[in-house]
């Protein structure tokens, strides 16, 4: 401060006096919260807090959280209007912007870029996420499950806008450990390549790193139920085994893996032939896109030569996802895998790995037939698409994540379960 005059270095120091003093009331009024000032100097900063410029906040997410009605119903008006929708929306053009400056952009964004423990550092984790729009839906995904310990393989749909491409690209150059798929692909509904998506970014991360424990894959549109550190403690329960929903194939799926399919115009269609029997006689189970599995599941995906030809088998069939993994997990020999009588099999809601609402399967609170309660966003394709009157009963269930969430439609419902698990994850710590 030489260089300034004798007046200015005295009112810049009163200055600093001033800071320091405000400085330590705000410790002061933290330290009486019991949070340590370790933890303050070290965390505070990574809360989600009303400062944050979120027009979300507006919000109080803690009385959606218990389930208040009067605030559920206030968020739902809100979401409906076009003004707020408007003001929540996050253009792709930002994210390219953004991550101009990666240092600034994930210390704006609240990235945790450390081990928050010793027990999930030593116990990392592979994910694949497969996206082909909505970048805004995808960055608070990714913000939601980092951790540097882990890593992240992307594939974005080869036909998605160039702006998602190039966004997504943006914020995965902002991290070592997130990277790019090495072979994207045209991802058709209910074919084939909705399979091959993540079997390349299996390929990728098996190659690319020998540390990670369990592997995870997820869509866009898929956010977590559990902070990183209960989803380790999940996954150390499951003693080595793999979870997902492998069970007898209902009838009338039969005809998905029985008759030969094909891309026409975009879409799968039969073609009148009739399919040979799987090889190997493998019973061929049903169950879903989503998996959780250890690296032992995917080396053999990926060298075992029965589910090699297994692979081969199913690439004319409609909805590969829903039988592949399931099938695989019943192959005897298969790391996690279970034997492939009845009394093994496991459904979706017994796993851990997705938890989804279905339209049908919903019913009435107190409904003895309702797998679940009714839906309190909206249905796409029959799924339900989570609303913040879900959050609820979604934060109840043993599931690592669910889908769907859509950033345009609720964004309450995201806001509210992202500050959810980021307080979570750092009250313990405290």
């Amino acid at each position: 401060m030489w260089f300034l005059k004798r007046g200015w270095r005295l009112r810049l120091l009163q200055f600093i006096a001033v800071l320091g003093s405000l400085w330590m009331l705000f410790l002061l009024s933290q330290l009486k919260t019991g949070r340590s000032a370790a933890y303050i100097l070290r965390y505070q900063w990574l809360e989600y807090t009303d400062d944050d410029e979120s027009p979300e906040k507006v919000c109080n997410c803690s009385a959606i959280l218990l389930g208040e009605e009067e605030e559920i119903q206030q968020s739902k008006l809100l979401s409906i209007s076009k003004d707020f929708q408007k003001s929540t929306q996050i253009p792709d053009e930002y994210y390219i912007n953004a991550t101009k400056d990666c240092s600034k952009f994930k210390t704006s964004r609240k990235y945790i870029t450390f081990p928050l423990s010793e027990e999930e550092e030593d116990f990392p984790l592979a994910y694949s996420m497969v996206v082909h729009h909505k970048v805004h839906n995808f960055e608070r995904l990714l913000r939601a499950i980092y951790a540097p310990q882990n890593i992240y393989c992307v594939h974005v749909d080869k036909k998605s806008p160039a702006s998602v491409f190039i966004a997504i690209n943006a914020i995965t150059s902002c991290f070592p450990n997130v990277f790019m798929v090495s072979k994207a692909v045209n991802v058709v509904y209910a074919g084939w390549t909705r399979v091959q998506a993540d079997l390349n970014c299996m390929a990728d991360l098996y190659n690319t790193s020998t540390t990670w424990k369990y592997f995870i894959n997820l869509c866009g549109q898929d956010f977590p139920l559990k902070t990183n550190l209960e989803i380790v403690q999940a996954l150390r329960s499951l003693k080595g085994g793999n979870s997902m929903e492998s069970e007898e194939m209902p009838q009338g799926k039969k005809g998905r893996v029985t008759n030969v399919h094909k891309v026409v115009n975009g879409q799968m269609q039969r073609t009148g032939k009739t399919k040979d029997p799987a090889p190997f006689n493998l019973p061929i189970l049903s169950g879903n896109a989503y998996i959780v599995v250890n690296r032992g599941y995917v080396r053999s995906v990926l060298e075992d030569k029965r589910i090699q030809a297994l692979i081969e088998w199913a690439k004319d069939t409609y909805s590969p996802d829903e039988f592949l993994w399931a099938t695989i997990q019943r192959i005897p020999g298969v790391p996690g895998s279970t034997w492939p009588n009845r009394k093994f099999d496991m459904t979706d809601i017994n796993a851990i790995a997705r938890l989804v609402k279905w339209h049908w399967h919903e019913g009435s609170e107190g409904s003895l037939q309702a797998v679940y309660p009714e839906c309190k966003g909206h249905h796409v394709r029959s799924i339900c698409v989570y609303g913040a009157g879900d959050l609820q009963w979604l934060i109840e269930q043993h599931h690592l994540f669910a889908n769907k969430f859509d950033a345009d439609r609720d964004p309450i419902a995201i806001y509210c379960l992202e500050k959810y698990l980021r307080h979570r994850a750092l009250i313990e710590l405290v």
